[in-house]
C-alpha cells in the first residue's frame, strides 16, 4: 500500500482562504468525505478535535497533520489542504500553517501511525515541500507526492497491516422504459464518474435483452449504497437495509457524480422493502400521479413493441412478396409464401393490445395484475359488449389502442383495490388471494367495465381512424412535421415518447403513414450531428468529432438518444437545428405517402416501407438541413 493510493484529486484543495482552525477542520472533513469512507462526519470531526486537545498536530515549516482513528472510518484515507494565506492553527504553535494533511484511519490497528510515519519522512524533504506549495492543480500536487514516494521508498508499502478492501463501494441499477439507449448511457456515465472520483462502482443494466452484470448478494452486503436510476419497476427487495437512492435514468446520464457523492457521503437513508420477495417500495412511491401514469404506460408499450415489430415486419414482407394482380381483395395471401408471412405476422401483431393492457396492469399491481390486464386487453381488442353478447355475438367494433390502454389501467387499479380490501384476511387465506381472489374478482370486474364502455371506445377509435385516413394535403403534412419534430425536442423524453405512442396508436388503427413520419423524425438528430462533426470539424471538440462517427450508426438504427450528449452540452444550438431537420423529414415523408408497419428498426426496415426511395430522400434532406443549420449556428473553435 502506497500513500498515493489513499489520495484522490477530489480530496485535495489548493489556495483556499480558511481563517481559523474551526474552518480548516470543517473543510478537511468535507475533503475526507469525498472518499466515501466516513460513515459519520461529525464523529470523525470530533475525533480530530480530541486529538488536537491531546497536543497540537503542527509539525514545522508551516505543516500540520491532523489525524484521527474512529469507528466511523471504514477505510484509510488522506486529504490535503493548502491555504492561500498562512493562519495560526493552534495558539501554542511555533509558526503559522499553510499546508495540512488530514489522516483518517479505522479504529482497529495502528494504521494512522504508519501513515503518519511515511508522511513525516517525506515532508522532511524541503524540496518536496516546495513542490507541493508550487503545484498549480490537485493533479500536480498528487503527482509530486507520487514522485517523491517513488524516489524515497520505491514499491515499499508503508504498512505491514492487512487492509481490508471491500468490493464495489457503490452499486447501481439502470433501466429505461424501452431498455435500449438510456439504460446503457446511464451505466456508462456512472462508470466514468466513478473512475474519475476514485470510487469503485458496479452497474447492473436492465435492458431490453434482460438484466446484465447482475449485482450479487455479497456485493450488496458490502457496498456503501445503491443508486437505482430507473424509469420502470425493478426488483428492489434485495436492497433491504442498505442506503438506496431512487432517481430517474436521465439523472444517471447527466448527474452521475452528484449521485455517487450522495452515496459516498452518507446522505442517503436506508431503504426498507415492504411485502414479499418481489414486492418492494421503490421510486414510484414518491412519483407524482402523472409521472406514475407515464411509467405504467411506458411499461406496457415497451413489452408490446416486440409483437408489433416482429409481426408488423412479417406482414409488410407478405405484401412485398405477394402478387397484387392475382386477387386484389386478398392481397398479402395470394401466394403460399406471402400467406405464411401474413398468417404468422398477424398472429403476433394481433396480440399487441392484450400485451399492452397486461403489462400496464402488471406495472401497477405486480404479477396479479397481468392476467386481469390481459383479459381486459382481449375484450378491448374484440370490442366485446353487453348488447353483442345478448345477441349471441362475441365481437364488436374494436376500441383499439385507446381501449386496451384503458383496460390496462382499470385492471391494475382493480387488483390494487382487491389487495387493499383483502389484506386483513386471516393468514391461512393468503395462499388463495393471488390464486383465486385477484384473478377471479379482477377479471369479473374488468370484464363488466370493458363490456360497458367498449361501444364508446369503439366509436372513438373509429373516429380517430377516419380522421387520420381522411387527412390530406396540408393537414397531413403538418401532422407529419409535428410528430417528427416532437421526436427531436427532448431526445427520448416525454415529448418524444408522446409522439411515439401516438404513432403506435395510429399503427394499431391501420394508419401507417404517421409511424413513418415518427421514425424518420427520430433518425434525423444523430445523423445531422454526425454530418456536422464530419464536414465542419472545426466547430467541434476532438471528443465530439470522434463520437460523431458513432451517431451515424445510432441514427440509422433509430436511436435518437445518440444526440443527447450534444444537446445537453449546447441545447440552444443543437435542439432547434434537430427539430427543424426532423420536422422537415416528417413533412416530406407524409408528402411522399411513405407508410411503415413496424414501429422500430431504422434502416433495416426500409425495404418494407411504402415508397422506400422517397423515404430515403426525406431522411437525407432533413438530416442535411439540420446539419447545415447546426454548423451555421455553432461557433468555430479556437484550438488551444
Amino acid at each position: 500500500m502506497r500513500i498515493t493510493e489513499l489520495f484522490t484529486a477530489q480530496s485535495i484543495a489548493l489556495d483556499e482562504a480558511q481563517q481559523d482552525r474551526s474552518q480548516i477542520i470543517d473543510r478537511l472533513v468535507e475533503l475526507q468525505a469525498t472518499h466515501g469512507s466516513i460513515r459519520d462526519k461529525e464523529a470523525y470531526k470530533k475525533g480530530l478535535y480530541e486529538r488536537e486537545d491531546e497536543g497540537s498536530t503542527y509539525v514545522d515549516n508551516g505543516i500540520t497533520v491532523p489525524h484521527a482513528k474512529c469507528d466511523c472510518v471504514t477505510r484509510p484515507s488522506l486529504a490535503a489542504l493548502r491555504l492561500k494565506t498562512p493562519v495560526q492553527y493552534n495558539a501554542e504553535d511555533d509558526g503559522k500553517t499553510d499546508l495540512l494533511f488530514a489522516i483518517a484511519a479505522p479504529q482497529n490497528g495502528s494504521l494512522h501511525v504508519d501513515m503518519l510515519a511515511r508522511m513525516m519522512q517525506m515532508l522532511m524533504n524541503e524540496d518536496f515541500v516546495e513542490k507541493l506549495r508550487a503545484a498549480r492543480t490537485p493533479e500536480d500536487f498528487l503527482a509530486a507526492i507520487d514522485a517523491q514516494e517513488e524516489a524515497q521508498f520505491g514499491d515499499e508499502s508503508f504498512t505491514d497491516q492487512e487492509i481490508e478492501q471491500a468490493g464495489c463501494r457503490v452499486l447501481a441499477v439502470t433501466a429505461c422504459v424501452n431498455g435500449i439507449a438510456h439504460t446503457y448511457m446511464a451505466a456508462e456515465a456512472l462508470n466514468k464518474a466513478g473512475a474519475k472520483m476514485g470510487v469503485t462502482i458496479k452497474v447492473e443494466t436492465n435492458g431490453s435483452d434482460g438484466a446484465k452484470n447482475i449485482l450479487t448478494k455479497d456485493e450488496i452486503a458490502n457496498c456503501d449504497g445503491i443508486i437505482v436510476a430507473a424509469e420502470k419497476k425493478i426488483e428492489t427487495a434485495r436492497f433491504d437495509g442498505k442506503p438506496v437512492l431512487f432517481t430517474r435514468v436521465d439523472d444517471g446520464i447527466h448527474k452521475p457524480e452528484e449521485l455517487i457523492h450522495k452515496i459516498t457521503s452518507g446522505e442517503v437513508p436506508e431503504f426498507h422493502a415492504k411485502g414479499g420477495a418481489q414486492a418492494a417500495e421503490d421510486a414510484s412511491a414518491s412519483d407524482s400521479f402523472g409521472r406514475s401514469l407515464y411509467k405504467n404506460l411506458m411499461n406496457g408499450v415497451s413489452h408490446m413493441l416486440p409483437f408489433v415489430v416482429g409481426g408488423g415486419i412479417m406482414i409488410a414482407l407478405a405484401f412485398l412478396l405477394d402478387d397484387y394482380s392475382i386477387d386484389p381483395s386478398n392481397f398479402g395471401m395470394n401466394t403460399p409464401l406471402a400467406a405464411f408471412f401474413k398468417t404468422v405476422g398477424s398472429a403476433a401483431f394481433s396480440y399487441m393490445l392484450p400485451i399492452l393492457a397486461g403489462f400496464i396492469a402488471m406495472s401497477i399491481a405486480d404479477r396479479p395484475g397481468l392476467a386481469v390486464g390481459f383479459a381486459g386487453g382481449v375484450l378491448a381488442m374484440n370490442g366485446t359488449n353487453f348488447a353483442g353478447i345478448a345477441a349471441g355475438e362475441t365481437t364488436g367494433i374494436s376500441g383499439g389502442f385507446l381501449a386496451a390502454l384503458l383496460a390496462g389501467f382499470v385492471a391494475g387499479y382493480v387488483v390494487e383495490f382487491l389487495k387493499k380490501i383483502t389484506e386483513k384476511f386471516p393468514a391461512s387465506l393468503n395462499g388463495i388471494r393471488p390464486m383465486l381472489i385477484y384473478p377471479l374478482g379482477g377479471i369479473l370486474i374488468v370484464g363488466a367495465v370493458m363490456c360497458g364502455i367498449n361501444p364508446i371506445m369503439g366509436m372513438i377509435n373509429t373516429a380517430m381512424t377516419n380522421w387520420l385516413n381522411a387527412m390530406g394535403g396540408t393537414s397531413k403534412v403538418l401532422l407529419g412535421a409535428i410528430v417528427a419534430g416532437m421526436m427531436s425536442i427532448d431526445m427520448g423524453g416525454p415529448f418524444n415518447k408522446a409522439a411515439y405512442v401516438f404513432g403506435t396508436a395510429a399503427l394499431a388503427s391501420g394508419s401507417y403513414e404517421v409511424m413513418a413520419a415518427v421514425m424518420v423524425g427520430g433518425m434525423v438528430p444523430p445523423i445531422a450531428i454526425a454530418l456536422s462533426t464530419t464536414f465542419c470539424p472545426r466547430k467541434w471538440t476532438p471528443d465530439e468529432r470522434r463520437n460523431g462517427i458513432v451517431n451515424y450508426i445510432m441514427g440509422l438504427c433509430f436511436v435518437t438518444e445518440g444526440a443527447i450528449p450534444y444537446a445537453a452540452a449546447d441545447p440552444l444550438r443543437v435542439l432547434p437545428s434537430c427539430v427543424i431537420g426532423a420536422a422537415l423529414s416528417g413533412a416530406l415523408s407524409m408528402t411522399f405517402g411513405c407508410a411503415l408497419r413496424a414501429p422500430h428498426g431504422g434502416i433495416f426496415v426500409f425495404p418494407v416501407v411504402d415508397h422506400a426511395v422517397m423515404y430515403c430522400v426525406a431522411l437525407a434532406v432533413g438530416s442535411v438541413v439540420g446539419a447545415v443549420i447546426l454548423s451555421l449556428l455553432k461557433k468555430t473553435r479556437t484550438e488551444e
